[in-house]
């Protein structure tokens, strides 16, 4: 869990963040954009830069909503704490009108993105995007007490100690003046301001320190003074919201000679006051400058009252001197001692359920554990060889000491001449069977394992039975034999696999011939002598269906201005095809664009257009669609010579 704040990126003004903004827009995306573009380039340009603004003001934004913490994800203690020193709905409404503002910008984007789709200018284009960058900057510049706010609660943020609410920790508490920075100063290196005078704590200061290397924090809080909670400052309240959420050991100062200014009665009433926010933590009473004045000092009636404190058995009373250092490792050591076995007794109590079963934490720990047990209730007893026990120690000098492998080793002359004979030790049926060639081991198996003496007597045992199954029929199966009944489905199944693959194919052609001609078009004509030929082959009189043919295929004056024996409804004849041939090309070759184009003055515009028309378009050096240089805006006079200060682009 996040505990500390200064990491925190600094929030910049509402200034600041438009010129961010849209100085990177104009660095990121700079114009390059000109008249004579296609429309939909520019709308494509201008479209982006809308965008990326966009895009840039809401990743900003993001930024600013992240790096701040969220209430309902941190400790109920940081919680606290942020309210009582900036007002929690205050921080709410700050963030709340940032997220806003994120969705106002990106509807604003989608708006005009909308808009520049159809835009019919780059007049208009530009007009639009000055529009939305100017509807953007007019939502950033609203955001500008919200940012200052977010500011300073940051630097705020930044200067608050960083506190661990799960750790070990040491709460000191009390009235002004009584000790609690003295002591905080005494046991770890916190750089804490010591004054004689009260309230000089006016935050939380938190300093570190190690026992029995484990590493525990003490928090210094402000003084507390004895009236209702709503009449407490922001600086009691710090107090207040620390006792009431950490985990800790609470060590309460009084100062008994009373140069706190503060009676005795008064901090007993104080102590009284607050107690009911010391539930469930282990208390210490730590009497302060005991140089001055100690507990056996007082009247009868204050140490009545004390003791009354410490009857219920959870408060212990601890003594020291901040200035003399006496007793102040003692009241740190026995506050720590005290501290760590709570802890430990309230993980042990979390492991265990309501019916004092084990379970929780303890309970995984105990699960990972498991004792093997003999079955059926059997106790075994430890047993232990007698040649074990009779056993004598090693004694190189002793001459009857038994002989071991390194007293062999140097009786044949030492390492590097004997080697040990590791298969002395084998125990084998026959000791001659130490020394044989055999694998150990083969494909990963244990040879030994699949040896048996009788091994060749039992595989012919084993293919006898199996002749003789075979010779039975007993492996005939009736998944081998097909019956008529069987072969009949399988053709029908087969007969229905074509069928469906038959109709497949007529659907596949009958969606791709839905608008094609079904006969080709090349196919629809076809040549009178070949229609004769064709029909004469089959046997059949073709005199009438020819002369039907010839006569529709020409009109009646054609048929009238037949002389002598020329027939001219033959079709066929090279006179006909190359009359025909002649009409065609004639009628191709006639220019259409002379219909309804008067000679003279309207007739030469109209060729001239058709050659302005027809000019390639490069023919002029002009920039295109395609070309990606975009050529300088101002002439390069301006430009050349030397250089002065500043940026060497021109936007």
């Amino acid at each position: 869990m996040k505990t500390t704040w200064k990491d925190i990126q600094p929030v910049p003004t509402s200034q600041e963040f438009l010129d961010i903004v849209l100085s990177r827009t104009q660095r990121r995306l700079p114009t390059q954009i000109r008249a004579g573009f296609q429309i939909s380039r520019i709308r494509n340009f201008y479209t982006r830069k809308v965008k990326f603004t966009q895009e840039t003001f809401s990743e900003k934004i993001s930024l600013i909503l992240d790096g701040f913490p969220r209430l309902q994800d941190i400790h109920p203690f940081h919680k606290d704490l942020l309210n009582t020193l900036y007002d929690a709905d205050h921080f709410r409404i700050a963030l709340g009108q940032l997220a806003t503002a994120k969705h106002l910008i990106e509807t604003v984007s989608r708006d005009y993105v909308r808009l520049l789709k159809y835009a019919q200018s780059l007049f208009q284009c530009k007009q639009l995007k000055r529009a939305a960058l100017g509807r953007m900057a007019t939502i950033c510049k609203r955001l500008k007490d919200p940012l200052l706010y977010l500011d300073q609660v940051r630097q705020h943020l930044g200067r608050l100690p960083s506190i661990d609410p799960n750790t070990r920790t040491l709460l000191i508490c009390g009235y002004p003046n009584v000790g609690k920075s003295s002591f905080l100063r005494s046991v770890t290196r916190a750089d804490v301001d010591v004054q004689p005078y009260a309230f000089t704590t006016k935050s939380l200061f938190v300093g570190h320190f190690d026992y029995k290397y484990l590493r525990f924090q003490a928090i210094d809080t402000p003084g507390i003074l004895d009236h209702p909670l709503e009449e407490m400052n922001t600086i009691e309240m710090q107090s207040i919201t620390a006792i009431a959420h950490l985990r800790s050991a609470i060590l309460y100062f009084m100062d008994l000679s009373e140069q706190c200014g503060y009676t005795v009665a008064a901090q007993i009433a104080l102590f009284q006051s607050i107690k009911p926010l010391f539930a469930n933590k282990l208390v210490f009473i730590v009497i302060n400058k005991i140089d001055v004045m100690r507990p056996e000092d007082l009247d009868a009636e204050s140490q009545a009252q004390l003791q009354a404190l410490l009857k219920p058995g959870d408060v212990e009373m601890l003594q020291l001197s901040c200035t003399t250092e006496e007793g102040v490792q003692e009241v740190k050591n026995a506050a720590c001692e005290r501290l760590i076995a709570d802890r430990v007794a309230q993980k042990l109590k979390a492991g265990t359920n309501s019916n004092g079963a084990v379970g929780g934490r303890l309970g995984d720990v105990l699960a990972r554990i498991h004792v093997a047990r003999p079955m059926n209730g059997v106790v075994r007893e430890a047993f232990i060889p007698d040649a074990v026990k009779e056993m004598k120690k090693y004694d190189k000098n002793d001459p009857e000491r038994r002989k071991l492998a390194r007293d062999i080793e140097e009786e044949n002359g030492g390492a590097g001449v004997f080697n040990i004979n590791l298969k002395d030790k084998y125990m084998l049926e026959n000791d001659e069977w130490k020394y044989d060639k055999v694998p150990e081991v083969l494909d990963g198996k244990n040879v030994y394992d699949f040896i048996d003496p009788e091994i060749e007597a039992k595989l012919a045992a084993l293919e006898e039975e199996e002749e003789k199954l075979e010779a039975e029929g007993y492996y005939d199966s009736e998944d081998d034999l097909e019956d008529a009944e069987d072969a009949d489905i399988r053709m029908k199944a087969e007969l229905i696999r074509e069928k469906r693959i038959l109709i497949r194919n007529a659907a596949k052609m009958k969606k791709s011939l839905k608008n094609r001609a079904i006969i080709p078009r090349t196919l629809t004509k076809a040549k009178l002598t070949d229609m004769e030929d064709h029909l004469d082959s089959l046997g059949l009189d073709t005199t009438s269906l020819t002369t039907r043919a010839r006569s529709q295929s020409r009109g009646r004056s054609v048929l009238r201005s037949r002389t002598g024996t020329e027939d001219v409804m033959d079709v066929d004849s090279p006179e006909y095809e190359a009359k025909m041939r002649a009409k065609s090309r004639a009628r191709s070759q006639s220019n259409r664009r002379e219909d309804g184009v008067p000679e003279g003055v309207i007739r030469t515009k109209a060729e001239r257009i058709a050659k302005l028309g027809q000019r390639h378009r490069n023919r002029m050096a002009r920039a295109g669609e395609a070309d990606r240089h975009v050529a300088a805006a101002m002439p390069k006079h301006l430009f050349s010579g030397k250089r002065g200060m500043g940026k060497t682009q021109s936007r």
